[in-house]
């Protein structure tokens, strides 16, 4: 079976992640649920053929000796893709992302209309959280294409490895790839700051250097957008103090007020109509109020100014999912399930 083949049927049927194991048919994930497609078991070296199709030899010996290779896949008239490929017990296996050819408009997915102001913000730290396959990578494309389409700034994105490709419209816009245009995000960081950028998008503060360079360049007037693999605005603004050494995350909270500019965490649900995916957010906006919150250590009381600030823009989770319930385009049995409080969601799901 050749790989595009593959790839062509998980087109059709919409799917956003195709795996590609040794000793299983392929698989492929369509709106959150895994299926099969029909043809024969895949063997190892099936898989193996499939990865000498994609990665050049220096990527292939760089994948002998650390087990685990990340690059990008294109494939004319299918679409591109985000590979892993990796070691396990049977042989090499293979996980792709399937990456839009066109960055959807920042209105069209479905976020709140709040969300359309981080593109107007001129510095600071805005965040854009959640669990793998949430869509943070397209919140984060939208959001720079809204810029390039309004504004004339230079921005530069430090991806691994880059999604959406953009074309420079009103702005000037640089991607950089880890592994081939950069050794490290933060190596990429740092140098970025000698660049003259308005705009850098960080793929992801994953470590304390890059993390401290993130907020470094946002400290000094620059817009910095990244992510991180957290699931709420307090437990992501945890996250990052929790990085650092005890002494120094009174000086950090302080550094962080000061910088962060918002947190939006989502998680995508399957829409009760079957048209694909809605996603539930949590917006904090930092206020104020929340500015002193992260300085004084007090992040445990974020959630109460969320919910009391929604005239703001400000929205929980859970009343986000409620909303969705309401709306018609999620099913009751979804919300109660993946509702941060799921007792008090039925409760308000049934009044």
């Amino acid at each position: 079976m050749h790989l595009d083949v593959i790839l062509h049927q998980a087109a059709h049927l919409g799917a956003s992640d195709i795996h590609l194991v040794p000793g299983h048919t392929p698989m492929v994930r369509v709106d959150t649920v895994m299926r099969g497609l029909e043809g024969p078991v895949l063997t190892a070296l099936c898989v193996d053929r499939f990865v000498a199709s994609i990665a050049s030899e220096a990527q292939r010996a760089a994948l002998e000796n650390h087990k685990d290779l990340d690059l990008s896949y294109a494939v004319d008239g299918i679409g591109r893709y985000r590979v892993n490929i990796h070691r396990q017990r049977s042989g090499f296996a293979m996980a792709m992302r399937s990456i839009r050819d066109q960055v959807p408009p920042l209105e069209d997915l479905n976020l709140p209309r709040v969300v359309q102001q981080f593109a107007m913000l001129p510095r600071g730290l805005v965040l854009v959280t959640g669990d793998t396959g949430s869509g943070k990578s397209t919140t984060l494309a939208a959001i720079v294409q809204a810029i390039n389409g309004h504004q004339r700034k230079h921005i530069i994105t430090l991806e691994d490895p880059v999604e959406y490709t953009f074309e420079s419209r009103q702005c000037l816009i640089e991607q950089r790839e880890l592994g081939e245009d950069m050794p490290t995000f933060a190596s990429g960081l740092k140098h970025a700051l000698r660049q003259d950028p308005d705009i850098i998008l960080v793929g992801e503060m994953r470590d304390l250097e890059t993390t401290a360079l993130a907020m470094s360049a946002a400290e000094t007037g620059h817009l910095v957008l990244s992510t991180l693999h957290t699931v709420s605005a307090s437990q992501t603004v945890e996250r990052i103090i929790d990085m650092y050494p005890a002494n120094q995350q009174n000086q950090i909270r302080a550094m962080l007020g000061n910088t962060l500019q918002a947190v939006l965490s989502q998680t995508l649900f399957s829409r009760s109509d079957g048209e694909g995916m809605v996603p539930a957010v949590e917006i904090l906006l930092c206020t104020p109020a929340v500015r002193n919150l992260i300085r004084e250590n007090r992040t445990f009381e974020i959630p109460n100014v969320i919910e009391t600030s929604r005239g703001l823009g400000m929205t929980t989770l859970d009343a986000s999912i409620a909303e969705l319930c309401f709306n018609g385009l999620i099913t009751r049995e979804d919300a109660v399930t993946r509702a941060a409080h799921p007792i008090a969601m039925e409760q308000a799901l049934a009044a």
